[in-house]
This record gives C-alpha cells, structure tokens and sequence, in this order.
C-alpha cells in the first residue's frame, strides 16, 4: 500500500505540472500577446501551408489559403487525405456516431425487455476490489465519461449552434484528457495483469458471455471476463491513442496531412470507444443487480462470482 501511495504521489505531481502548463498554453479561444491570432503564435504553423496557398499574409495577421480548386475524391487536384478527409468529416462522421448510438442503445433496450435484468443472492458478499482500486478507477471514469461527452458535443458542434459552448466543451475536453491521462496510467498499472487474455476467454465470446439465455451457469472468466477485458484495452491503449490524436489536432504542430490522418484515426477509433462505454454502463447498472456497488463498496455477491466469473471464483477457494 505504501509503494502504490508513493507512485500516486509521483503520477499526482506530474498532473499538477501538466495542468500549469495547460493553464498558460496558447488558448485559441482568446487574443494572443500584443493581439496575434493563435495561428501566429503556434511555432511550425507555417509547415500547414504551401508555399501556393498564402494568398493574403496580412489578413487576420496570418496566411490565408485560396480558394480550392477541383473537390472529390480522386480527382486531378488531390493531395493526400484533403478530398478522403473533407468528405467524411463533413458529411459521414457525425451520422455514422448518431446512427451508432441509436442502434446500440435499441439493441440493449431490446435485451432488457426479452431477457431482462440478471439477479443473484448478494446476501454473502466477497471483496473483490481495494480503496486504490475504486478511487483510481472513478477519476479515470469520471474524466473519461466527460471526454466522450463532450467529444460528442464538438461532432455535433453544429446541432448545438455552435458558438461559446462548443469552445467550452472543447476546453473541458482538453483539461479531461490530462486527468484521463495520470489516471488511465495508474489504472492500466492496476489492473493490466488481470486484463491479459485467457484461452477460456475465447470459450466467453463464443456463448456471449451468457446474457442471451436467462439461466444461470457458470461462465467461464477470471476476475474480469473477455468483454471487460476488452473494454479494458480499448479503453486505456485506445484512450491514450486518443489523447495523442487530440494533442495533435489542438496543438497543430504537424503538417496538414498528418492532422487529417490523426482526425480520421480519432474518428474511428471515438466510434468503438462510445459503443463500449455504452455496452459498459448497461452491463454495470441494467443487464445485472447490483453490479454498480462492486465498484462502489468493493464487494460482490458471491452467487454473482461463482456464476459470471467461475475460474476467479475456483481461484478465491484455493486460496483459504
């Protein structure tokens, strides 16, 4: 416990540092010193244009690109992933997220109604989880919901009416993302020997994980089962690619096609991320009773553990 306290005291130290940095970094939502524009004041901004493209240096204090020639994927005039990029991000992304979580939240209302909630005898209950595990997890939830949250704000910017709000939400999502970062490390720490795949774990993704029948039989998973061990991964490499993807994208220090590149690949990998969370919270507050408190107390039902998590349950009583 004294070792773990240690290293929170160090990741806490690093995150006091990064947030000080971030409250005096060029902030593009305000004039920069002696009235410059952001784009003046990003070292390497310049490397976004070519040399073709600065119509009118002087306008707004910075280049200005000219008007673009011949649009459309494959034509004579693209250059890199300008035409790809234009035309997902203007017209396909913010469908495919909205089509996205409609089907998924109707797929798991239609499972609550057909199958319904799982219940088990929490009368005697095991601690599963430690203090450091339940407040390492909450403050890279909690930071991590709000990424998605207002992540999803920025895609739909033009919905909300754009404006003071957007902006806001895109300040929060970059402060989310330092706390995400300090924390999503220490909880990958955590939890990362539990989370490595099991050769049971392919038996799991074969019967579902036992939510589409109704009876109760032991399923085969460790102390995490095969979805929460992808969720897992996807949650922490996928994350942090995430907030790589994003610094790129905030800071600008790139060329043009790498901030494509880095949009699209944060596109991408935003929609399995919001699929999952999805699939998270339902499994954790509807699809089983009481499954929200394990990571509130610590405790689970022993019952719940003997059936969903069978091999961690044989490992429990070979241990007393």
């Amino acid at each position: 416990m004294e070792k773990r306290l240690k290293i929170f005291r160090i990741f806490f130290g690093a995150f006091l540092v990064l947030c000080v940095n971030f409250a005096f970094a060029v902030n593009p939502s305000v004039p920069q010193e002696k009235g410059k524009q952001y784009a003046e004041v990003i070292e390497g901004n310049n490397a976004l244009f070519e040399k073709g493209d600065f119509a009118n240096p002087h306008l707004y204090g910075g280049p200005e690109v000219g008007a673009v020639k011949t649009w459309g994927v494959g034509s004579p005039n693209a250059q890199g992933l300008g035409d790809i990029f234009t035309l997902l991000q203007g017209h396909y992304f913010a469908t495919i997220f909205a089509v996205l979580i409609l089907v998924v939240i109707l797929a798991f209302l239609g499972h609550f109604m057909v199958i319904g909630q799982r219940k088990f005898n929490h009368d005697k209950k095991i601690r599963v989880f430690s203090k450091y595990n339940i407040v390492v997890h909450w403050c890279a939830a909690i930071p991590f919901v709000l990424l998605c949250l207002t992540g999803l704000g920025m895609v739909f910017g033009d919905k909300l009416g754009g404006g003071v709000l957007v902006r806001f939400m895109r300040d929060v999502h970059g402060i989310a993302t330092i706390v995400f970062i300090v924390f999503g490390v220490l909880m990958f720490l955590m939890w990362v020997k539990n989370a490595l795949p099991k050769v049971y774990d392919i038996q799991w993704f074969m019967m579902m994980g036992g939510y589409l029948s109704k009876e109760n039989r032991p399923i085969p998973a460790g102390k995490f089962n095969a979805g929460q061990k992808m969720w897992f991964w996807v949650c922490t490499i996928g994350g942090f690619v995430m907030a790589f993807s994003g610094a790129f994208m905030f800071f600008q220090f790139t060329d043009i096609d790498t901030l494509r590149l880095m949009a699209l690949v944060h596109n991408v990998l935003g929609f399995l991320i919001i699929a999952l969370l999805i699939t998270h919270i339902y499994m954790a507050v509807f699809a089983i009773e009481g499954a929200l408190h394990s990571i509130l107390d610590g405790c689970m039902g022993e019952e719940e553990i003997a059936i969903l998590h069978s091999y961690y349950y044989k490992e429990l009583n070979a241990t007393q």
